[in-house]
Order: structure tokens, then sequence, then C-alpha cells
């Protein structure tokens, strides 16, 4: 009996062993590596298939599509820890303050600012749990309301492009599209894109953070109490200060996604772009009192590459290379040595104002994180197909009564029910190849199936008790914010994103309208 069911009991085990609160990486590997034995030991499972263990780690570490996140990382956490996101806070919490939950609003702006140019989750929601939190509570707004305002608009950095998030999404749901390709007899399979997924998201992303201020405005309408406005005496700021602090994240932003979705780079390229223009950011904003020439320089520097490229084919190694293009390759190269320059006084204002160190310890400590969740995931997932799980998941999605509808309703709520217990990686590399190469067997759009599964699982970041957004804003709020305040206060922000897949749902376009365009 157990052992024509271990699968079921390795997953039930998953849950369990989730509570203890030890770290999931070693969890999911060491049940994966457990049960691989368990299964030997009863028969049912051949430990041949270990053997690809290897395979599957080096395909994880080489893969182009993830190399992009340490690069995203360090763009995040170069921006949070040089005060940027802070001061972006400081003014839009400036700008709206006077105005009935205006403050929330800012969050909410904010959030989605910050999401477009850092895309990290953690460093996002304990910035606003530190700045904007003690804003909202001395201007009398509610614990709870505050609190879910803040942990929501921090975690909107997942499903607003650029994201680890959709990016660990693009490359399993590309692998899920060929693999359902292959058994349709098509060998001749088309491809998922990063791009295509990020200019799917961007739609959605705006559409939540629509909804957030509608229901954040009708709140303060409703219950004047929970969102006063500031007092009128307080100063607006300049629109020359607002620009300042505007001005950097719509540079990267542009810089990154631009560039991606304008087809000059992929997602890789586009975030070393991001890593190096927030440096060059940071360098300006760290130490304004001294000469920023050197920077200036570099930022010059790239601009006038951007352009030569564009007239000019500075591809080195070839044989019949003109004059005018022979000159303009030592130019770039001229061009490449000024920003070498910025980029050395960059790095050296970060080690002086004491950041370099935390900033490169915070990305290695992140990517590992994320890189070694989804080694163990992978290790899991490998066990659970060997002893059969993903026969039985494929055989309970085909045998439900309702067809495509109903498989897709089922899968949607499983996602959503793990996301109380698991992190997104793991239902990601561990649910997903099971579950979405069915649905797209059943007709469903890839592009759309995807967002429709990251809206929900950015709502994991949100649901009690193992969120993580939750976690990190308990980490950052002040003492008068219970763990129940942040609970109570992220429920309606969960029905808004319920309310958000519904939409998605219904309207396919607001997902496929732009990758359509763009692609």
């Amino acid at each position: 009996m157990i052992a024509a069911n271990l699968d079921l009991v390795m997953l039930a085990a998953l849950c369990l062993v989730i509570l203890t609160g030890y770290p999931v990486t070693f969890l999911i590997a060491g049940l994966g590596v457990l049960f691989a034995f368990l299964g030997w030991a009863m028969g049912v499972f051949d430990l041949g298939l270990l053997g690809a263990l290897a395979q599957r780690i080096f395909g994880v570490m080489t893969n182009q599509v993830l190399i992009a996140i340490p690069l995203f990382v360090l763009m995040g956490t170069i921006l949070e820890r040089s005060r940027i996101a802070e001061e972006l806070l400081e003014q839009m919490g400036r700008l709206f303050g006077t105005i009935r939950g205006g403050l929330a609003v800012s969050v909410t702006l904010v959030g989605a600012l910050l999401a477009a140019s850092t895309g990290i989750v953690g460093a996002t929601v304990v910035t606003m749990g530190l700045i904007a939190l003690p804003a909202m509570l001395r201007n009398g707004y509610g614990r709870g309301f505050a609190a879910g305002s803040v942990v929501t608009a921090g975690t909107l950095g997942q499903i607003i492009p650029p994201s680890t998030m959709l990016i660990i999404l693009a490359d399993v749901m590309s692998t899920a599209f060929q693999q359902a390709q292959y058994t349709q007899g098509k060998f001749s399979v088309e491809t998922i894109s990063v791009g295509q997924v990020f200019a799917a998201a961007i739609l959605p992303g705006l559409l939540l953070v629509g909804l957030y201020i509608a229901y954040i405005l009708w709140t303060a309408k409703r219950r004047p109490d929970l969102a006063p406005a500031m007092p009128a005496t307080d100063e607006k700021p300049s629109p020359a200060a607002v620009l300042k602090a505007l001005v950097p994240p719509i540079v990267l932003i542009v810089a990154v996604l631009g560039s991606i979705l304008g087809g000059i780079a992929t997602p890789t390229e586009a975030a070393s772009v991001g890593a190096i223009g927030a440096l060059l950011l940071a360098g300006l904003r760290l130490a304004p009192d001294r000469s920023g020439w050197p920077v200036w320089l570099a930022i010059a520097a790239i601009v006038a590459l951007l352009v030569l490229t564009s007239f000019v084919d500075l591809r080195l190694g070839r044989s019949l290379s003109t004059t005018t293009e022979s000159l303009a390759i030592w130019l770039a190269f001229g061009l490449v040595a000024l920003l070498a320059i910025g980029l050395v006084q960059c790095l050296v204002r970060a080690q002086r104002t004491g950041i370099l160190v935390p900033v490169l310890t915070q990305t290695m400590t992140i990517t590992s994180m994320i890189f070694g969740t989804i080694i163990g995931a992978s290790i899991f997932s490998l066990v659970l197909r060997g002893l059969g799980g993903d026969a039985r998941i494929e055989g309970l999605i085909e045998a439900l009564p309702g067809g495509p509808g109903l498989a897709l309703l089922f899968v949607m709520a499983a996602v959503f029910l793990l996301g109380f217990f698991l992190d997104f990686v793991e239902i990601s590399i561990i649910i997903l190849p099971l579950t979405v190469p069915i649905l797209l067997l059943m007709g469903f759009d890839p592009i759309w199936l995807a967002v429709l599964i990251a809206i929900n699982l950015q709502t994991s970041f949100l649901t009690p008790p193992f969120g993580f957004s939750l976690f990190y804003l308990r980490g950052a709020a002040p003492p008068e914010i219970t763990t129940g305040d942040i609970y109570k206060g992220v429920i309606p922000f969960i029905l808004l994103q319920i309310l958000a897949i519904l939409v998605v749902y219904l309207a396919p376009p607001i997902a496929t309208v732009l990758p359509g365009l763009l692609f």
C-alpha cells in the first residue's frame, strides 16, 4: 500500500517538514535522496535515475537565462544600499500625502517603480517598512491597513519585470511548451523567451497597481480614520526634487526593459546593463560633494557607444573593414576605456562609503539561495517522477470531468494552496513541470498561462503563514505592528490578487497583446 503510493507520501512529507522551519533548500534535497533510497528498498525506484542529477545541476548552473538572476539581484541591492529607493519613497510620500490615503498610494506607486527597476522583493518591503510604515502610523493610519499596503506594494517586484520569478517561470514554461509539442509529434518546436514573458506581465502588473490604488482610495473615502490625509502645512517637494528622485529608476527601466523588449539585448545582457547603470547612478549619489566628471564621462561614453553601434559595424576580426569602420572601432576602444575609469571611480566611492561589501555579500547570499533551491527542487522532482508522481498527476488532471476549464481551475487552486507553505521556486520547479504540459496539450496559450501562474505565484508571498513578504515586514515593522495586524491587513489585497487572475482569465489580450506586437 505504502510502496504503491510513495509519491503521495513524499508530497505529504514535504508539506510537513516545511513546518519545522529548517532551510527549504536542504529539506527538499534531503527528502529527494531519502525517498529515492526508500523507493529503491521497496522496489519501486531505480537508483540509476540519480545518474541524471549531475547533468541536471550542470544544466542549471550553465543556463543562459538563469545567469541573468545574479545581475538583476546586484542591480537591486545597489539601488537599495545607495538610498536611491529611499529618496524616491520620501519624495513621493510628500507629493501625495495631503490627500486621503495619499501615503498608501505613494507607497504603491513607489513599489511599482522599484519593481520595474530592481525586482528585489525583500529589499523593497524592508525599505518601505522602515521608512513609510512609521510615517503612516504617525499620521493616524490603521495598523492593519498600513501594513497591508506596504507589504503588497513591495511584492509587486515579482510580477512587474524584471523579476527573478518571471525569469525562472519563463525557463520552466519554455521547457514545458517544448515537451508538449514533442508529445504532439512536432519536432520543429516553438519556444518561449524571457522577453515574451516580460512583455506579457507588464499590463497585468499595471492592472494590479490600479486595483491596489482603487481599493486604497475607496477605503480612505469609506473609512477616513484608516487613511487620513497628512497636514496641509507639510511642504510639498519641488519639481526638481521629484525629478531627481524619479529619473534614476526611470532611466534603468528604459535601459533594461527597453533593450529586452526592443530586441536589442538578451535578458542576461540587459541585466548587465542594469547592473552597470545602477553602479554609475550610485556613484553619483554616494559622493555628490566630490568631482563626478569621471562618472559623467562614463555615462556619456555609454550613450556614444549605443549611437556608434547603431550606425557602424564594430565587429572585430574582419578582413574587409573600411577605413571608417576601423576608426570607429578605435573610437569604441577609447569610449570603453572612459567607461572603465568611471566604473572604477564608482567602486572606489562604494568602498569608501561602506556599501560595496554589503552589496556583494547580499547579492551572493540571495543568488546562492535561489540556485540552491532550484538544485534541491530538481533533485526532489527527479525522484518524484521516478516514483510515478508525474503520471499520477497527469491522470488526475485528465480524469477531471469539466474539461480544460476545470483542469485549469484545479491547477491554479493547487498552486494557490501550495503557496501557503512553499516558495515560488519550489512550486515552479516541482509542481509546474508536472502540470503545465498537460494544460498546454489542452490548447491553452503558453504566454497567457504563464501570466496567470505568475500572478498566482506572486500571491504566495502574501499568504499566511509562510508568505515571505510577511516575514520581511515583520522584521522591519515598528513594535506596535503585530503579526496579526499584518495578516489582517493583507487579506483584502489577496482577494484583489484573485480578482486580477479572474480579469486576465476573462480578458486574455491583457496578457497577449504586448508580446504579439513586440515579438
